[in-house]
């Protein structure tokens, strides 16, 4: 089958980065303004993540629209797992950010051992996309642990974490563009870090102001970055721009690129 995710394009960093905030933001509107509580909105969020995976992993190509849905929902369900630890079951966040380093590593670990690579330009095997997607979710329970124990128990705050997180994506970027850090690492340290960065800008826009934030409101700031994720999604399954033009399969009404 063709690569199954998307070329690695500014157009994927800025959906990366809306759809971890959405994550955050998402979440807690379920949990809090609708009172789900944590453990109805985690069995309805993961069950609508596995029928989205089903039809993902039956997909031969890379459909953005499926895609991308994944990802939100994958980036809910991170952060849902990391409250849940926390606020549920009183695990501290100094742990579970250990906690999913290790298992992120270890997911990378057998990827690599079984593959002989972590690239994401060759995902086109089941099991390399079931690799793929388990350290995508890892990445985000690690990321949201790793952001609040930042912005929160170090009392940083929510902007100041943003500015923080990304910093440390611009040097990455620097180190891979001057310094030719390896493409492959440089990839995955940016993708961990931007799940900090858009959790802090989400709180940074829905908290309170007296809780740091600029008080729009989880509905407010979750709406505002759905619809922009649903518009680049749209734009990127028209255009193609996302798609390798040696890879790209014939769509009705649209020709290959040349």
């Amino acid at each position: 089958m063709l690569n199954k995710v998307p070329e690695i394009t500014l157009y994927f960093w800025i959906i990366k980065v809306l759809c971890t905030t959405v994550g955050e933001t998402f979440a807690d509107f379920l949990n809090m303004n609708l009172h789900l509580g944590l453990t109805i909105t985690t069995y309805l969020m993961g069950g609508l993540l596995v029928v989205t995976l089903v039809f993902e992993f039956r997909a031969r190509r890379y459909i953005p629209g499926l895609y991308w849905l994944a990802v939100v929902l994958l980036s809910i369900v991170g952060t849902l797992i990391t409250d849940n630890l926390t606020d549920n079951f009183g695990v501290a966040l100094v742990t579970t950010t250990v906690v999913f380093s290790v298992l992120l590593a270890l997911t990378f670990a057998a990827w690599y051992a079984t593959e002989k690579t972590l690239s994401v330009h060759t995902i086109q095997t089941t099991r390399r996309e079931a690799f793929y997607w388990a350290a995508i979710l890892f990445t985000f329970a690690l990321g949201t642990a790793a952001g609040d124990l930042v912005a929160e128990q170090m009392h940083i705050g929510y902007l100041l974490s943003a500015v923080m997180f990304g910093a440390l994506i611009a040097c990455v970027a620097v180190a891979h563009l001057r310094f030719r850090l390896n493409a492959i690492l440089s990839f995955w340290i940016a993708y961990i870090l931007t799940r900090p960065l858009g959790a802090s800008i989400g709180d940074y826009l829905s908290q309170p102001r007296k809780e740091g934030g600029l008080g729009l409101g989880t509905v407010g700031t979750s709406a505002l970055f759905l619809v922009t994720i649903l518009a680049l999604v749209v734009y990127l399954s028209i255009t193609r721009k996302d798609v390798s033009a040696s890879e790209a399969p014939p769509a009705q009404g649209f020709p290959n690129r040349p």
